[in-house]
């Protein structure tokens, strides 16, 4: 990984800048990098407020689409919610039919089956609003290229209006509005919304006219705040203000769907993190695996026990897609190896038999280890389908426009896009494809890179730096959270790995009477690199760790390289590789999840018995658990047998582990030994 540093700016500018806010120097100098240059943009940025949301009639087409909006409920007609399966459009879709629901409308959501109908507005959608008596057709995060299906719908009786955030194509829909801050004729000054942001600017201008505030309309945001995160759209101007606003919701309780899929709620603050490796995922899970249609119901359920019970099932949807991609990603690295392509500039792979619902997540995947753009195709019907990820840079929506005559259809953005084309195309489009790349990839764009925005002595990573920096939040594109660097850090003596396979690396650093400890997740291989230099440079950013009532910085890691740099993300959060997430802490050398800490019951209900006899704890060959010197305030510590169960069992028995698929297993000598 290449280390690319940012160039501090104008000093005089982050001097007066640190003056004018009273905070460090460094601070004011990551500011400034980021465009805030003085005391009035600096307060907006820190201190998001309603009035930083624009005028929803800004966007084309919203007094035509608010009038027959309000016409609609006036007369309560038929009203159907089409929106996509994805997040966004699934958020989109709970958005308007919740507001609806306020307004004494009855409105019918439509989610596209994945498989049957594909990506978008589909004739039997329209076909099945018909049948209801449907009026008004709202298509939420999809339909800005429907054109010959919004006809279709006139045809039919129906008023169409479109809320999309996707770039148009060279006609719009014959629609009677079409709301996409992406039109070429659209003035609204933010075009980076995600589907479900636009759909609530349509509900804030729907509101003003019957004298309800935006502030008023805080409990709906969210869901905006669950698709932005999710739809990795830009954290900055509006989508910051709307976040913003959103995480408060999520704060101080939201809506019982999106409270089941968080969990049991942390001591911590919840962050953007939380909505991008928890909830989303989740989400996602009921239509790649289902249909789109349980989550739209979980996140308009009304009660906590009608939640849980939708989430339980969505659960078990997600760990069905965990297995699934999982799989796929084995053969399609094989694939990728077996055809020659580790040498190409692009990857694109096909199976007839892979599962249309996770090819998305087998893109990103093979990016991990094949770090270029990616297509996966599988079979749907007599085409193909495909998703495709992109690498950091590199814009994949141009070069699969200059792919066209290869294609079917596609749509999407520049880092995520979906295509269909027909069988025989498949041979034409990789050729195309691969060459599209090689002639637009830049040589930077073929290598990760870590982007640092400066070098930091660590003495200056304190409580307080830490408390100015996560005011920043919420993080996201646009707004990442701060790299450091700091140079010429020293090992205390205490590095070692960690871990089952000790893959992972347990460090703590000093310069000067600084010292730092940090946790890096599957950099073992800098052991010896550590153990070897005087001194290294690190970069990370910074987070606080919370453990029995105390907070300290602590890290992990993002990466390191061989030229004797080890680099070290300051975070107390792990990332599994199926993009969950867990708190960590360590009983004695061995790395565990809070969350196994307390459980009971295997993954299938059963209970797992408590043991008191050390003796006996050794020579168990079930599982079991017991406490560290019978303090329950240790937390439970469990055998080999209790966390790993059954991985690979034949007889399509259930599996009775209860710790994250891919997470380090102690053997079970270990859990006592280690205290």
């Amino acid at each position: 990984m290449r280390w690319d540093i940012q160039p501090p700016p104008d000093k005089k500018t982050f001097q007066s800048l640190a003056e004018e806010l009273s905070v460090p120097l460094v601070v004011a100098q990551l500011l400034v990098q980021r465009g805030l240059t003085n005391f009035a943009t600096a307060k907006q940025f820190f201190r998001p407020d309603w009035t930083h949301l624009h005028d929803p009639f800004l966007m084309q087409d919203m007094t035509p689409a608010v009038e027959r909006l309000e016409q609609a409920i006036t007369a309560n007609e038929k009203i159907m919610v089409f929106g996509d399966y994805d997040v966004d459009g699934t958020t989109a879709v709970s958005l308007l039919v919740a507001y609806l629901q306020g307004q004494d409308n009855a409105p019918i959501p439509y989610i596209p089956d994945r498989y049957a109908e594909g990506y978008g507005l589909s004739q039997q959608g329209i076909d099945h609003a018909e049948a209801e008596g449907v009026t008004l057709l709202f298509t939420l995060d999809c339909g800005i290229k429907a054109v010959d299906l919004v006809a279709y719908a006139n045809e039919k009786g129906m008023d169409v209006i479109i809320c999309d955030h996707h770039t148009p194509g060279e006609t719009l829909p014959p629609a009677l509005a079409v709301l996409d801050p992406k039109r070429s004729d659209c003035s609204y000054p933010f075009d980076g919304l995600c589907g479900c942001g636009v759909v609530f600017k349509l509900i804030q201008g729907h509101a003003s006219k019957k004298g309800v505030s935006v502030e008023e309309l805080q409990p709906y945001l969210d869901l905006v705040a669950t698709a932005s995160a999710a739809d990795i759209v830009p954290i900055i101007g509006e989508n910051r203000t709307l976040t913003y606003f959103g995480m408060q919701v999520y704060e101080n309780g939201p809506r019982p769907g999106l409270e089941a899929l968080m969990g049991e709620r942390k001591k911590r603050a919840c962050n953007v993190t939380d909505l991008v490796f928890r909830v989303a995922p989740r989400i996602n899970a009921a239509g790649r695996m289902k249909h789109g249609t349980y989550a739209v119901e979980l996140l308009l359920s009304k009660t906590k026990e009608e939640s849980a019970q939708l989430a339980k099932a969505i659960e078990t949807f997600n760990d069905d897609r965990k297995a699934l991609d999982k799989e796929i990603t084995e053969q399609a690295l094989q694939q990728v190896k077996e055809s020659g392509q580790t040498e190409n500039c692009a990857t694109v792979v096909y199976s007839s038999d892979w599962h249309k619902g996770v090819i998305g997540i087998v893109a990103s995947r093979l990016i991990e280890t094949h770090y270029k753009p990616t297509v996966v195709f599988t079979k749907s019907g007599d085409v193909l389908a495909a998703s495709a990820r992109s690498v950091k840079g590199f814009d994949l929506y141009a070069a699969l426009s200059a792919c066209q005559e290869h294609m079917i259809q596609f749509g999407g953005h520049k880092y995520a896009a979906g295509m269909t084309i027909k069988p025989e195309q498949y041979e034409g489009f990789c050729k195309r494809f691969e060459e599209v790349v090689v002639e637009q990839i830049q040589p930077e764009q073929q290598e990760r890179t870590l982007s640092i925005d400066m070098e930091v002595p660590l003495e200056e990573i304190t409580p307080k730096f830490y408390r100015i920096v996560n005011q920043m939040a919420p993080f996201g594109p646009g707004n990442m959270c701060p790299v450091f660097m700091s140079k010429g850090v020293q090992d205390r003596g205490y590095a070692k790995v960690v871990g089952a396979e000790e893959t992972h690396l347990k460090a703590s650093f000093v310069t000067g009477d600084k010292a730092i400890d940090a946790i890096g997740f599957g950099l073992g291989d800098a052991l010896e690199i550590i153990h070897s230099s005087s001194d290294c440079d690190i970069a990370y950013v910074v987070d606080e760790n919370e453990w029995n009532g105390k907070t300290s910085l602590q890290g992990i890691q993002l990466d390191y390289n061989i030229q004797k740099e080890a680099t070290l993300h300051l975070v107390f959060l792990a990332l599994d590789q199926d993009s969950n997430y867990f708190e960590i802490k360590y009983y004695g050398s061995q790395l565990w999840a809070i969350e196994n800490a307390t459980v009971v019951t295997y993954r299938d209900g059963t209970p797992i018995p408590e043991v008191t006899d050390a003796t006996e704890w050794g020579n168990l060959t079930t599982g079991a658990w017991c406490y560290y010197n019978n303090d329950p305030s240790n937390g439970k510590l469990y055998n080999w047998y209790a966390v790993a169960g059954i991985h690979d069992n034949d007889d399509n028995t259930p599996n009775k582990e209860f710790a994250p698929y891919e997470w380090q297993v102690p053997s079970d000598a270990q859990p006592l030994k280690a205290f």
